[in-house]
Parts: structure tokens; sequence; C-alpha cells
């Protein structure tokens, strides 16, 4: 069992489940974006999930990831935050290639990271590493993306997000405790179009005060 203390104000832990051969092997953000690009040239995609459907959700992320590195925009307040940190930090990503609520914030995160050389962005696949998923599970579920952040050492946890900004949290709960009729295509749509007209700006409130904690360690 990992040993926990209270930090100020963060839970800083001890980490057992993240080691660095895990990190060896996993992607940088053009290494993945590259990676789903040639599982869509191949008609398949990640995970034990080959159907026809998740094939498809892999071609629209793909599509979702292609547009936001285009047109993705950080805040100056954001920016100067980001630009404060000066210690490294790896922000390591659970993620599969047919997840599209990693499509949707991945490269944001991405931006972010691009505005520090003290951070470093890398990604892991969900279902190659259950011992690392099961570690940050939502709800009891093994929902991605998530987000670690951590010192490069591997030794301190310093904060997590994810899956999904609170808002679609809250709709995606109150669609499992009453659909009211209707089906998942349509929440699943009602939440893309949510994320194509937020652009970002959620994700950001979100993680500003994580990022804050981390500059009084």
């Amino acid at each position: 069992m990992a040993s926990r203390w209270l930090g100020n104000p963060l839970t800083v832990e001890i980490l057992t489940h993240i080691t660095p051969a895990l990190v060896a092997e996993s992607l940088t953000y053009p290494q993945f974006v590259a990676f789903t690009a040639q599982l869509v040239e191949e008609k398949r995609t990640t995970g034990a999930d080959q159907s026809e459907a998740y094939q498809e959700y892999t071609r629209m992320n793909l599509q979702r990831m292609h547009r936001w590195n285009k047109t993705a925009r950080v805040s100056e307040p954001m920016q100067q935050l980001l630009q404060s940190i000066s210690l490294p930090q790896l922000w390591l990503v659970i993620t599969e290639a047919w997840c599209g609520d990693g499509a949707q914030s991945i490269p944001y995160l991405a931006k972010l990271a691009e505005l520090n050389p003290l951070i470093t962005l890398r990604l892991l696949f969900r279902d190659e590493h259950p011992e690392v998923m099961d570690a940050y599970l939502t709800n009891g579920n093994r929902s991605v993306p998530k987000l670690v952040a951590l010192t490069t050492d591997l030794q301190q946890q310093l904060f997590t997000w994810g899956p999904k900004p609170l808002y679609l949290m809250q709709l995606h709960a109150a669609y499992k405790l009453n659909p009211e009729g209707r089906s998942y295509a349509s929440l699943r749509e009602e939440m893309h179009l949510w994320y194509a007209k937020n652009k970002h700006q959620d994700l950001e409130v979100e993680l500003i005060p994580l990022l804050t904690s981390t500059l009084n360690r």
C-alpha cells in the first residue's frame, strides 16, 4: 500500500505503480497522434474491442486532435502560470485511441506542456497497464483520460485530473441516474458539441488551482 501524508494543499503520494520502465514505453503526443493515424489506416484501434464502432471513434478522434492542434488557444494567465513552474514535472496521461474525451482534452494539455520545457507529457494505454489504471479509478470505473502529474523522479504525485471537466462529469452522472428516454449516442453528441463551444475554458479553470499548488512544494 502506498503511504500518504497531507501536503498543502495537495495530498502527496509516494508511488509504487509508476516506474521508469513504464514511462520509457509511453508515447509523446506527436507519437500518439501518428500511431492513431496508423491505426485508422489499418482499420483498427487500441484495446480489446476492435469493433467497427470503436474503429470509427478512433477515426473521429484523429480528426478532433488535428483540429485542436490548429485551433486550441491558451489564455495569458495560464501561460504566465505555466512559465512560473521552475521544477520539472512529468504529466502522464492514461488513455486509449478510441477515447473521445481524450481526443478533446489531450491536445490542449499538449499545448500547455509546450509552454514550459520543464513539463514532459507522455501517454500510456489503459488496457495495457491495468495496474496503473486501477490506481486512478473514477467512482470505481476505469475512466479515461486520466492525467497524473508527478515529480520526474517518480517519487511524488503532484495532482490528478480527469476524465473530463466537471460539467460533463455531472451531465454523465445525471444521464446514468435517469436517461429520460435518450440514447447514449445523443448524450455523446451533446458532450462533443459542448467541447467545441467551451474551447477548453472549463478545463483551464480546473487545472489552474492544481498547477498553482505545485508551486508551493
